[in-house]
């Protein structure tokens, strides 16, 4: 059975955030310290941003995820927690959603290991794979719905992060490559080639992030999707750009990435035009950014079309106003005297209750919780 990710993803163009690491930054987290680690000493910083995204509009939030495997939090002395950082993670975006009310997927961000991968044998792919596999588990046990692979410029890591990903199981996978300005990964594959192999794996979703804005990015995407044409595959993967927010640019001796909010707007129907279904940011890019793409996605095809993931109740006003009750109208709000609700009926007859505890929501959306409690009533709880 196919994932819900994956069943709106091909009726409709999906929205990703943007970068979560241009966000800290910009909050006064140094590169020296671990953006990972923060899902443990600062989350309600990790989770405002997701709270930002969502409400520029984005269809998918990304756990701060990206450099915590086991190989990247070794640089900082943090290889011991994997499984907490990445579990942490995937709570923090998930509470974002319930707080915020929106039907948004949540998605498994994971990166390269960061370790050389020269003429690799099979010992140190062996080695590779295990990495990814600890961390996709623990994004998994933290409640992820997708995966998106991302950032790699080694195919042959790329692979074995979706190998790890297949022998974990039970989540789409979206698979991502950063090309240059030549067209070619760092290790010198074309965009053809790496659709090829992509596909050939069978990833749901393949294509490219980082390294270079919209307009280099689209080129890329346009080689890889011809390509998985033309090699008229029976199962055709989905396709998926997140850019930078252009090449940085050096301002006196400082770097600032210049692609506007409203260039992002117009690459996103460009990119849907080209075949794009899911689409978002990565380097330099804001919530900004975001609710642009938002914006224009919503002109162009409809809001009704695009925005929502999952089914939702429409929002409504609730007005509260204090009214007196008086003495008959009380009664008649009270039991029948001499009547018993089913409860009270089974505790007289001394016979075994059902009680269920539930957790609050977190925000001001009680639907969730309100869809729990009628599917126990149903089940039989008391």
């Amino acid at each position: 059975m196919e994932s819900l990710f994956l069943e709106r993803l091909r009726q409709h163009p999906l929205l990703c955030d943007g970068a979560m690491g241009t966000m800290l930054y910009a909050r006064g987290v140094t590169y020296e310290q671990c953006f990972d680690e923060l899902n443990l000493t600062q989350p309600a910083l990790v989770q405002s941003i997701h709270n930002e995204y969502i409400a520029a509009g984005a269809n998918i939030i990304e756990t701060n995820t990206f450099g915590a495997n086991r190989a990247m939090l070794e640089t900082h002395n943090l290889g011991h927690q994997v499984r907490e950082i990445n579990v942490r993670a995937a709570k923090l975006a998930r509470e974002a959603r319930e707080i915020s009310g929106q039907s948004v997927f949540i998605a498994g961000a994971v990166g390269p290991t960061g370790r050389p991968l020269q003429a690799p044998d099979e010992q140190r792919l062996s080695d590779l794979r295990a990495i990814f596999r600890e961390q996709i588990e623990a994004l998994q046990i933290g409640g992820v719905e997708l995966l998106i692979l991302e950032t790699f410029s080694n195919l042959a890591e790329l692979r074995q992060a979706v190998l790890a990903a297949q022998e974990v199981g039970g989540l789409p996978i979206v698979a991502q490559m950063s090309f240059y300005e030549d067209g070619h990964t760092l290790s010198g594959q074309s965009a053809a080639r790496v659709a090829a192999v992509l596909s050939d794996l069978g990833v749901d979703v393949l294509g490219a992030n980082c390294s270079v804005g919209p307009a280099m990015t689209l080129d890329a995407l346009e080689e890889m999707i011809d390509s998985v044409k033309q090699a008229a595959v029976t199962s055709s993967p989905l396709f998926s750009a997140q850019p930078n927010a252009g090449l940085p640019a050096r301002i006196d001796n400082r770097f600032f990435y210049v692609s506007t909010p409203d260039y992002f707007g117009d690459y996103a129907i460009r990119f849907v035009q080209a075949g794009v279904h899911l689409i978002g940011g990565c380097c330099g890019t804001t919530p900004r950014h975001i609710a642009a793409m938002r914006k224009a996605l919503d002109e162009h095809y409809g809001d009704e079309q695009l925005q929502t993931t999952n089914e939702q109740q429409p929002t409504r006003a609730i007005t509260i106003e204090q009214k007196s009750v008086s003495p008959v109208e009380l009664e008649m709000l009270l039991p029948q005297q001499g009547t018993m609700t089913p409860l009270q009926e089974k505790l007289a007859a001394g016979e075994f209750v059902v009680s269920v505890e539930l957790d609050p929501p977190k925000g001001l959306n009680p639907t969730k919780i309100l869809a729990g409690a009628t599917l126990l009533q149903k089940a039989g709880v008391d």
